[in-house]
């Protein structure tokens, strides 16, 4: 039964990313999700894959590497990673990186601020290979039973694994009877969403609610995405499954205010932070409080120049099925999509016109935390002053 179930996964997986005949796909795993890496080898190669790549992330070799290194070597990262994913780029190979915590207690203890410096397992190169829509690629979360125990600490072991096999699987969309018909339909949903927010040209947001107060500006050529992407190949594909958002890049000289985490945030290296507070000002992080793990975050906007400014801003209604659940997952892939956020660092170059490309932010990091709630009222500010409501309760008013 539980093989059945990674085989499912691993065919949404595989759906998501429309893994192509002849195509190198790569995937992203942590040590402890061998099950679903395996179950994708078998999808991908009976679609005609190539070559399945799996490379795996230890972070108990990272909290090695933290508390033994030379703090000041903590940021390298060999150049061969980044070859890695150039390649991938260059040949137009498919791309799959699966999430959920399966060490939680691996950094536990160690300086946040050190581990910061060490932003594996991201590279910087990731951010550009988006933007450039030269692979296609998806993100989805693997269950393990380490990660049910955190999200469900209140429940035993197999209950909790059980009930988070339970909710993915709404969430994901296997209950249908075509998952993939299913994320389909939700993508034109969410590009309908999308084309209207473009339509209105908004030249910022406001976004208030309980320790938010933040207003951020957007380019001219603004426009908000959805769904699904598109290489610049022509290939259809679902970057993140679930996906309820949508999102375009702002102004990252534009950002006014403060804003309070709803959820906890989650780093790629397992790091929860918790209670997160950031204030702005002309468009940079100036403060990064946290009441756990804070220094982690500040340590990474301190990186390089655009790591303390904005690269995206995404909204997300009531209507999708993470919201409605009330569990929080200790996932950033589930957890944005289950509220509006906001990212520091790297700005997508396709989510506005040509002629704004060299305004967009650029950095080595991105980093989505979640600031909505069904408190958080968004109003869009047209380039005339005009305050248009766009969020309400978690309900479209546009």
């Amino acid at each position: 039964m539980v093989a059945d179930r990674f085989s499912a996964l691993a065919e949404l997986a595989v759906h998501g990313v429309n893994v192509q005949p002849g195509q190198v796909v790569a995937v992203g795993a942590e040590l402890g999700q061998e099950e679903l890496v395996r179950a994708i080898a078998v999808a991908a190669y009976g679609r005609g894959a190539k070559f399945v790549d799996a490379l795996y992330f230890d972070p108990w070799v990272k909290r090695a590497r933290i508390q033994h290194a030379d703090p000041e070597t903590l940021a390298f990262v060999p150049e061969w990673y980044g070859s890695r994913l150039l390649a991938l780029a260059e040949q137009g190979d498919a791309r799959i990186s699966i999430t959920g915590i399966v060490s939680p207690d691996a950094l536990a203890g160690v300086d946040p601020t050190l581990s910061g410096r060490d932003r594996l397992p991201w590279i910087k190169e990731i951010g550009r290979v988006v933007s450039e829509r030269s692979t296609n690629w998806t993100v989805v979360p693997c269950p393990h039973p380490v990660w049910a125990k955190l999200v469900y600490p209140d429940l035993g072991e197999e209950q909790a694994y059980e009930k988070l096999w339970d909710e993915l699987w709404h969430i994901l969309r296997l209950d249908e009877p075509d998952p993939g018909a299913a994320w389909d339909e939700r993508a034109a949903d969410l590009k309908a969403r999308g084309a209207a927010l473009t339509e209105r040209g908004f030249d910022s947001l406001e976004l208030a609610g309980p320790g938010t107060e933040l207003t951020v500006g957007l380019l001219p050529t603004s426009a908000w995405g959805a769904g699904d992407f598109t290489t610049r190949a022509g290939l259809r594909h679902f970057p993140n499954l679930p996906t309820e958002e949508v999102f375009t890049t702002p102004d990252p000289t534009r950002t006014q205010g403060h804003v309070t985490s709803t959820k906890p945030l989650v780093l790629k290296d397992g790091t929860i932070i918790r209670g997160l507070r950031v204030r702005f000002e002309d468009g940079r992080a100036v403060e990064v409080d946290a009441d756990e793990n804070g220094g982690a975050l500040r340590a990474q906007t301190e990186s390089d120049e655009g790591a303390s400014r904005l690269g995206e801003v995404a909204l997300v209604d009531r209507k999708g099925r993470i919201g409605p659940l009330g569990t929080v997952f200790y996932d950033t892939l589930l957890d944005e999509n289950s509220a509006s956020h906001i990212a520091l660092g790297h700005g997508f170059a396709f989510a506005v016109g040509e002629e704004d490309r060299l305004r967009i932010n650029d950095s080595a990091i991105h980093v989505d935390f979640m600031i909505g709630s069904s408190e958080l009222e968004v109003t869009g500010v047209t380039p005339d002053g005009e305050r248009v409501p766009v969020l309400r309760g978690g309900d479209w008013q546009v």
